[in-house]
């Protein structure tokens, strides 16, 4: 039977890695051994990140309760703090955590979490496509790159990897992931292997004829990520995917967001050498029936901040680690529109966790007001913090990249790091 790369990938469940055309990353090296002992590499500090994909509404989100120019805006959307039904939490006498976030404002109280607000991107685009691209390639209003932000991050880390330093839990690799350093892209790990449900035999035969492909073939590229591909799967055989029990009080959500969660948990505690983790989770396009404790933006944030809680539970010992950012490519309008929604915007807010974070704060610059005359277009949360000086500082900060590699990082911009990180 002959089996092509194509027919390989297919069956296997792989996504997709990240291809280079230069020679093998100095992380392969190391590819045979993690195979035999998947707990032969140090502990590594892992940056998670998670992307709300829609625009997630940073103002129902974390909303400034006290003003009265946004309960004018939002009459059918405005959560008041002194109605008990809403059950907000108030985080600093001006901003309160919508309910459905409740599991992670113990974690803001610790000092853990840290949210930014009226973060956002410099370029004006209210395309989701363009906004989102922008923002994973860390160049806004730049069409034509190539490469990703968190790609280039991990090429300036300056040391060897292992097949799991880049893994995105998504059906596709995301274009923050794009570039010369390899990667992993998977949906779910539990799949992530040789499965030929209609045949006994194929998971053998496609063994077989990969290894006979692998071994003739003459192009470097189709060695390269066929083998890297072979010894990631014999990795995961070695971690035991599917019998993995999280630990006690870790509860996570049963959504595709819990599970990826849950294995990127999973990934950081077997010591497969893992250092830049991607997720995602979608829905936050919430231009109708937004809702305030019921509805589809409840609904999100529900899943989300249990899965999120549940990992952090999870990692135990390895909390100190770990740093996990969220991100959403623009914010909602402050006025609400007529199908109870609201409409793509400008400046939202994101999530920081970690012991290492300047958490227990809302950072950034929020109108005192939200009437027109302070709003971005009259209509907008104005974007007051530029996206990469936060991805700088908690990427720069936490997987120790100087300063001097910013420019690199984020080609073009010369920007200070927003001080978020301790």
């Amino acid at each position: 039977m002959e089996w092509t790369r194509r027919a390989f990938m297919k069956g296997s469940g792989l996504a997709l890695f990240s291809a280079s055309f230069g020679g093998t990353p100095l992380f392969l090296s190391r590819a045979a051994d993690a195979a035999n002992n998947p707990l032969a590499h140090s502990r590594r500090k892992v940056l998670v990140t998670i992307f709300q994909r829609g625009a997630m509404d940073g103002l129902m989100a974390v909303t400034p309760f006290n003003d009265t120019a946004l309960v004018e805006a939002r009459p059918n959307l405005f959560m008041h703090l002194t109605d008990p039904k809403n059950e907000l939490t108030d985080l600093d006498g001006r901003f309160a955590l919508h309910p459905s976030f409740a599991e992670l404002a113990p974690l803001y109280k610790e000092g853990r979490l840290a949210i930014v607000h009226g973060v956002g991107s410099p370029n004006k685009t209210r395309s989701h496509f363009d906004a989102q691209d922008y923002m994973e390639n860390g160049t806004p209003g730049v069409k034509g790159t190539r490469t990703g932000w968190l790609n280039r991050a991990v090429g300036l880390l300056g040391h060897e990897g292992t097949p799991f330093r880049s893994v995105a839990l998504t059906r596709a690799l995301p274009r923050a992931f794009y570039g010369k350093e390899p990667s992993i892209a998977v949906d779910d790990l539990r799949s992530f292997g040789i499965q030929m449900p209609n045949d006994p035999q194929g998971a053998e035969q496609v063994e077989e004829g990969f290894e006979a492909m692998y071994a003739r073939s003459a192009k470097r590229l189709v060695q390269r990520v066929s083998r890297e591909s072979f010894d990631a799967i014999e990795l995961l055989e070695k971690i035991g995917v599917r019998d993995y029990k999280p630990v006690e009080g870790a509860n996570y959500p049963n959504t595709a967001l819990g599970r990826r969660m849950q294995q990127i948990a999973l990934l950081i505690k077997s010591d497969v050498g893992l250092e830049v983790a991607f997720t995602e989770t979608g829905g936050w396009d919430t231009h109708v029936q937004q809702g305030t404790t019921t509805g589809s933006f409840q609904r999100r944030a529900d899943e989300m901040s249990k899965a999120i809680a549940a990992f952090w539970t999870d990692l135990g010992t390895y909390q100190d680690d770990v740093v996990l950012m969220t991100m959403t490519e623009f914010g909602r309008t402050v006025h609400q529109n007529g199908s109870l929604g609201t409409d793509h915007g400008r400046g939202s807010c994101l999530f920081v966790l970690g012991n290492n974070v300047a958490g227990g704060k809302v950072h950034g610059d929020v109108p005192e007001l939200l009437v027109k005359d302070a709003l971005e277009d009259r209509r907008d949360l104005p974007v007051t913090t530029d996206f990469r000086s936060v991805f700088a500082d908690v990427a720069g900060k936490h997987l120790n990249i100087d300063r001097s590699h910013d420019i690199a990082m984020f080609p073009g911009w010369e920007g200070e790091r927003f001080k978020v990180m301790t």
